[in-house]
């Protein structure tokens, strides 16, 4: 993830809630499943589009479009905050001599156990 996303997804966090609806593309769409003849017939699915960050999150399951709104807006919101953390690097490690040592004589251990089961020697 590029740093111009990350810090345009802490300018939209810094927003309330209108200011950030403002910014954002929004759609609505026939939802269905449950809900009766309400939920099927009427446009209450909420899909927001954030441009700047390219985050797209959509809310069906109320039968109010309103409310599927807030829940979207929720679900932006938690999206943006995971785009602004920072993974930590990581640092290539190699297990230590001794601890090599250790595993390869369990490993020498545990052959020698179940060839004296099998009869080999």
């Amino acid at each position: 993830m590029s740093a111009e996303r990350r810090a345009r997804a802490r300018e939209a966090l810094a927003l309330d809630d209108a200011a950030l609806l403002e910014r954002c593309e929004r759609s609505f769409f026939v939802a269905s499943g449950p809900g009766g003849q309400h939920r099927n017939k009427t446009a209450s699915g909420v899909r927001l589009t954030h441009p700047p960050t390219e985050l797209s999150v959509s809310a069906t399951e109320r039968r109010s479009q309103s409310q599927n709104q807030s829940v979207a807006l929720s679900r932006l919101r938690e999206g943006l905050q995971a785009l602004t953390v920072v993974p930590k690097k990581r640092k290539p490690t190699r297990p230590t001599k001794g601890s090599e040592r250790r595993r390869l004589e369990d490993k020498k251990r545990h052959a020698q156990k179940k060839a004296q089961r099998r009869g080999d020697w």
